[in-house]
């Protein structure tokens, strides 16, 4: 059995990537918080009920996992045009707009790039997976756990987990193919360049993708191929801490409000 000290040591080492885990998952800073306390206090008071049959990294992440699994249960899934909907909600709301070139003007992680906003999508649209599918995707594509661990987290066969990410980057390849035209070689994503110009109007959105090893890559590479490529930027990437986490994390918000709204209604 691990001591509280030690206990401590792994909680606070694994944190940062517990936060980003959750994040991509929730959608919410706020939720965020309060599962990372949850996690925190749940492990504390079950200590003695570790048996080492994992690692206390992985023993968190199954904690936090079904922590924020009873959370989002009770939550519809995105759509997968949930970008669309949320790019309108944003030009029709001038003080939303205000708010986020103050950020990108005032903030010193205001600076948007296009690769963040690679990122930022990718969070958005996997909201559109069933949630063992987004859970898994997450775990093994963008934070490098292994099947077995995986199917410790989740408290589910080797095979489930294979299955859920097999047709979890299924789904997402075609997404993106479909949406994503740095997926699918046909020119620069509308996005990307739409938010280069709000941001950056000075810079050319062009010159900046020609930067991105997907993009310059893009024309040699089969859907799997790019699909590989866009995870090694999201991997790259913390949404808490990069040079445009405050302007990502205000947007991420803003979704959260328009998707809550936008299934509300329906």
């Amino acid at each position: 059995m691990p001591t509280i000290d030690q206990l401590n040591a792994d909680f606070e080492a694994c944190k940062g990537q517990l936060k980003s885990y959750l994040l991509r998952m929730t959608a919410s800073v706020e939720d965020v918080e309060d599962i990372i306390q949850d996690t925190y206090v749940k492990a504390h008071a079950n200590i003695t009920s570790f048996k080492g049959k994992s690692t206390l990294k992985t023993w968190l992440f199954a904690i936090a996992s079904n922590l924020a699994r009873d959370l989002l249960r009770s939550q519809k899934r995105w759509p997968e045009n949930v970008t669309d909907i949320c790019r309108e909600a944003a030009l029709s709301n001038r003080d939303f707009l205000g708010e986020m070139m103050g950020i990108r003007m005032n903030s010193p992680q205001g600076n948007f790039e296009i690769k963040e906003h690679i990122t930022f999508c990718f969070a958005c649209v996997s909201k559109s997976l069933p949630l063992e599918q987004q859970l898994v995707l997450l775990l093994k594509q963008v934070h490098d756990f292994k099947v077995k661990e995986i199917a410790e987290i989740i408290d589910n066969s080797e095979a489930m987990v294979k299955y859920y990410l097999h047709t979890a980057r299924q789904k997402m390849i075609d997404i993106f193919d479909h949406r994503c035209s740095l997926i699918n070689q046909k020119g620069i994503c509308h996005q990307c360049t739409e938010l280069n110009g709000i941001f950056n109007p000075k810079q050319d959105a062009q010159e900046e993708l020609v930067k991105i090893d997907m993009v310059k890559k893009a024309k040699d590479k089969d859907k799997e191929q790019l699909f590989d490529l866009r995870l090694d930027i999201i991997k790259s990437i913390d949404p808490y801490d990069s040079p445009a986490s405050a302007l990502q994390l205000r947007h991420l918000k803003h979704n959260k409000e328009v998707m809550d709204r936008h299934l509300k209604e329906k």
